[in-house]
């Protein structure tokens, strides 16, 4: 029987291209520059597996006009909002993605960038670089202790909890939470974390507000201008889940305003593109979307996919099936 026909809408690891190659007929984007909207519609038509990455946009626009062939998208990525999923299942099309395997790297990531924006390390580096730095005293570059101080966590799923542990455990800072769901007081001790009500009560608790929860739906723009206004004043965001869990208009008039003291982004709205007046900012760490990127956890991103189409080809369930 001929292999499954497939396509990579990026660049992936060697390995892991390696192994797609060896089991399917698998196209490859050579170039790995960002396929436009049509062509991921092309594929759908042509392909019986379209393995898109986070940064693609898949809404239902891109389902429509032609009969679909793809059977399967093996999303690279734990999030996958950026899939219109009704459109997918109308069009018998199973969503999977790849869950688990970059908790540590992407709560890691969280950790930097809190540790980072507190000690203003992002302006100290760029300081040196510029040669501008006039040798030490002691008022230069006065940043925040961050042992001691309470982070509030939105989200407590796997990275979220990751990070939890990484706070209290590791810099001995107290830390809060809001879930969706309750959890169970001794599981949230395990990370020596409490849970509270809702979000408002987290933010006007914690010093450092880091976000852990899916994007799209009911979580877009959760950081709005009045929850940025609850926050502390002098409390710092830090966002590594996806770009529209905040309104970036909102965070910029925030920062500029002093609403609050700064933020640690590695995730954008509308990525690869972030408004200039962030950029500007010396009080905001910036991050290209790293939070997964070690070569051990995008490859076992990779191999998850793998062992995603692997059993939807072979007639088992998938996984990390999501629809």
């Amino acid at each position: 029987m001929p292999r499954p026909k497939i396509l990579l809408t990026r660049r992936w690891p060697t390995a892991v291209e390696a192994v797609l190659a060896e089991r399917f007929d698998a196209t490859f984007n050579i170039d790995d520059l960002p396929m436009t909207a049509d062509a991921i519609g092309e594929a759908l038509r042509t392909h019986d597996a379209v393995l898109p990455t986070v940064s693609d946009k898949l809404p239902a626009s891109v389902f429509e006009g032609g009969a679909i062939r793809a059977k399967i998208l093996g999303n690279f990525g734990v999030g996958y909002n950026h899939i219109d999923i009704a459109a997918a299942k109308a069009n018998g099309i199973a969503v999977t993605n790849t869950p688990g395997v970059l908790t540590d790297c992407t709560a890691d990531i969280a950790m930097l960038l809190l540790l980072s924006v507190a000690r203003r390390g992002g302006e100290g580096e760029r300081q040196i670089r510029a040669d501008a730095w006039k040798g030490w005293c002691p008022t230069h570059m006065i940043g925040t202790k961050v042992s001691g101080k309470t982070v509030g966590i939105i989200g407590f799923g796997r990275i979220g909890k990751a990070f939890a542990q990484r706070c209290h455990f590791g810099v001995g800072m107290d830390v809060v939470f809001y879930n969706r769901s309750i959890v169970d007081p001794a599981e949230a001790a395990r990370y020596g974390a409490r849970q509270l009500p809702t979000v408002e009560d987290v933010l006007a608790t914690a010093d450092f507000v880091s976000l852990h929860c899916p994007g799209g739906a009911e979580n877009r723009h959760l950081m709005n201008a009045a929850r940025f206004a609850a926050m502390k004043p002098g409390a710092f965001l830090i966002n590594t889940a996806r770009g529209d869990v905040v309104d970036e208009a909102a965070l910029v008039v925030a920062l500029e305003a002093g609403v609050i003291r700064g933020a640690g982004l590695d995730v954008y709205e509308a990525e690869p593109h972030v408004p200039e007046r962030l950029r500007g900012m010396e009080n905001v760490v910036l991050l290209p979307h790293l939070g997964s990127a070690t070569e051990e956890t995008r490859n076992a991103m990779g191999m998850k996919v793998v062992d995603n189409i692997t059993a939807f080809f072979e007639g088992r369930e998938p996984p990390d099936r999501v629809a």
